[in-house]
């Protein structure tokens, strides 16, 4: 088939890779993000899609809305078979929906009508769930509310984050995609309806959600680690200095002390006092440093990270 495909971050370009790699598909264009500003230096960046799309020599169409006449005439000129969208970032418009002959279909990193929305990955993990999974559906005017065409399981791991949960859930995704469109392709595909009494929704990340609340439970603040771990990373403050939580676990005993207060500072870690139990911090990062296991940044720092200072919260 003549296949559309939007999407823009990793995730999105593996899914990319594998349409790229399936003989019965024909990527004829590519859409993604604009480029923008990353890094320190603010350079302009390129999307994953796009870098790969550019590597495979794909025409790449980059619009900031696919709400005006240029986008949809641009779009009906490719006639398309279908449209796949995979973390695209842009809404599609109605009229949109209907352009290419089998519609659009979209790759959704949860089983739904769970976790609908920007961060079902990051709010799974925060949730404490235990599995997740990938939905393919037939997009419609909604926010992830189209009919089911696809439903593939996974179960998380105890120490699952989300960059971890990432990996699988693309890999899964891309098989998940493989066996809808040639489902499509044979007709043999069969929408089955959500239920939105079931739904829930996994709104956006925002970088303040990652300042630690040591007031909360070890066991909230671990999941809340895990989650935001590669973005935006949880961070305390000590002293002045934002210090990036990168892995911790529970421990379950009360602990003496104040909130956020280290009860002790060890090669096993860091040890916090929180609103109930305490979290071990086992790997931190200080401003303008690389993430180290707490072993290593005590043989510099101890006296920085000594027994009886307490993190802000």
């Amino acid at each position: 088939m003549r296949v559309i495909f939007a999407g823009t971050p990793e995730f999105a370009a593996t899914h990319l890779l594998s349409l790229i790699n399936d003989d019965a598909q024909e990527v004829v264009a590519v859409y993604t993000q604009p480029d923008r500003p990353a890094g320190r230096g603010k350079k302009l960046t390129s999307s994953p899609v796009k870098l790969l799309a550019l590597q495979y020599g794909i025409p790449i169409y980059q619009p900031s809305s696919l709400n005006n006449e240029t986008a949809l005439s641009d779009l009906a000129a490719l006639k398309a078979d279908i449209m796949i969208v995979v973390a695209y970032g842009l809404l599609l418009p109605q009229n949109v929906l209907s352009i290419p002959c089998y519609g659009c279909i979209n790759v959704h990193a949860s089983v739904l009508p769970k976790w609908r929305g920007a961060a079902p990955i990051q709010r799974a993990i925060e949730n404490g769930d235990q599995a997740s999974g990938i939905t393919v559906i037939q997009m419609d005017a909604g926010l992830d509310t189209g009919a089911m065409l696809s439903v593939s399981h996974c179960n998380l791991d105890e120490n699952e984050t989300s960059a971890s949960l990432h990996k699988k859930l693309a890999l899964l995704g891309s098989d998940s995609l493989a066996s809808t469109l040639k489902k499509i392709q044979d007709q043999t595909a069969v929408g089955i309806a959500q239920d939105s009494d079931f739904s829930s929704y996994a709104n956006k990340i925002k970088k303040s959600e990652a300042l630690i609340n040591w007031s909360e439970s070890a066991h909230v603040i671990e999941r809340k680690v895990r989650a935001y771990n590669p973005f935006p990373v949880s961070f305390s403050m000590l002293d002045g200095l934002r210090i990036k939580i990168w892995s911790a676990t529970v421990q379950n005993k009360e602990g003496s002390g104040e909130i956020g207060e280290i009860i002790s500072a060890t090669a096993r870690g860091l040890e916090i006092k929180c609103g109930q139990y305490c979290l071990l911090i086992h790997e931190l990062q200080l401003p303008g440093k690389a993430r180290m296991a707490v072993s290593e940044v005590l043989k510099s720092k101890a006296l920085f990270f000594s027994r009886g200072k307490i993190f802000s919260a």
